[in-house]
């Protein structure tokens, strides 16, 4: 499989600041790739490293194999959506998609064709002589998506996109971006801070931290075997035991994270690891709740519980003796611990 983007020990300083620290990472052609991580982490500033609209100051970045260095941005391969979209009010929808390729002196005729094409691609054909103010915010993200995608780019970046939209329409946006990326075969590069984003439309993610990448991999990969106490922090909530803990709860020095779901309260533990103590907290969430135990040590475990559950066996109650159990499989060892 031929490459879309590769850094190769690439860094970036902003004075002192170390935006982005020696970082390498290879993107296949065609993958929907999430750099997710907290502002300030470097996602943003590798997006836009690869757009040229800034330089690295050592290290390698090429696209589709060709060097980029001193390549500007309208000379590069790709386009680029923004978050606050950035279209022109005074412009119908077929004008504002069509902007750049006039920009560029294509024929009238083909402007047309591939505007058609880009507003069937993002289920638009029937708003063409609309202008921004008459849009949804989901619409208007359709919008600059197919304003990109009409010069054909062999990548497209993405720079929180999403961000300025109510929930349940980034949820059904997200579904369409991964169903449109799939159609068109463009590679898809996609920052964000949100975890719920990058896991459900993402074929893999990198998790940036102060500059750096702390893992790379799969959605499964990265929420099911986090490598360091960031990653599994940061994706999704975590129990995260240092050696001590590790040295009491397991018999051995060994640092480690459990997910709250693989947690079960009073029940069977064979094969498991058991602790117990007595009800810490209880958060009610809907559907579950998030139940904290302390234990004679002083040990917090958290679990999340399925309130039909609690219901069926009796809600504990604050300060009530319980135990908790996990299966060893759902035992996570973690490679750095801070």
């Amino acid at each position: 499989m031929s490459v879309a983007v590769e850094f190769e020990r690439v860094s970036r300083l902003y004075g002192n600041v170390k935006a982005v620290d020696n970082v390498t990472l290879t993107i296949p052609d065609g993958e929907f790739f999430s750099l997710l991580g907290p502002s300030g982490s470097g996602k943003t500033t590798c997006l836009r490293l690869i757009a040229g609209f800034d330089q690295p100051n050592s290290g390698m970045i090429r696209i589709h194999g060709v060097t980029a260095s001193g390549v500007p941005p309208y000379r590069r391969d790709v386009n680029t959506v923004f978050q606050d979209y950035a279209l022109f009010p005074h412009m119908d929808v077929q004008a504002n998609i069509e902007y750049g390729l006039m920009v560029k002196g294509v024929a009238v005729s083909e402007r047309n064709s591939r505007a058609r094409e880009a507003l069937e691609s993002v289920e638009l054909q029937d708003f063409a002589t609309r202008r921004p103010a008459q849009l949804s915010g989901g619409q208007r993200q359709r919008v600059a998506l197919a304003r990109a995608i009409i010069n054909r780019p062999k990548v497209l970046l993405l720079d929180e996109p999403l961000g300025a939209l109510d929930l349940k329409l980034r949820e059904q946006m997200q579904a369409e971006l991964k169903s449109l990326q799939k159609k068109l075969g463009i590679t898809f590069v996609y920052v964000t801070h949100d975890q719920g984003e990058a896991l459900s439309m993402s074929d893999r993610v990198a998790v940036f931290n102060k500059g750096k990448i702390e893992q790379v991999g799969s959605p499964e990969d990265i929420y099911n075997r986090p490598q360091t106490v960031f990653v599994a922090n940061f994706v999704g909530t975590s129990n995260i035991f240092d050696a001590d803990a590790g040295q009491l709860l397991l018999g051995q020095a060994l640092a480690f994270s459990v997910r709250p779901e693989n947690i079960q309260i009073n029940q069977p533990a064979d094969e498991c690891v058991c602790v117990e103590g007595s009800v810490h907290e209880i958060q009610y969430h809907g559907a579950s709740s998030r139940l904290s135990m302390i234990t004679e040590n002083g040990i917090i475990v958290t679990t999340i519980v399925s309130n039909s559950v609690l219901h069926q066996h009796g809600l504990p109650a604050r300060g009530e003796r319980i135990r908790m159990s996990w299966p060893r499989s759902a035992i996570v060892p973690l490679r750095q611990y801070a």
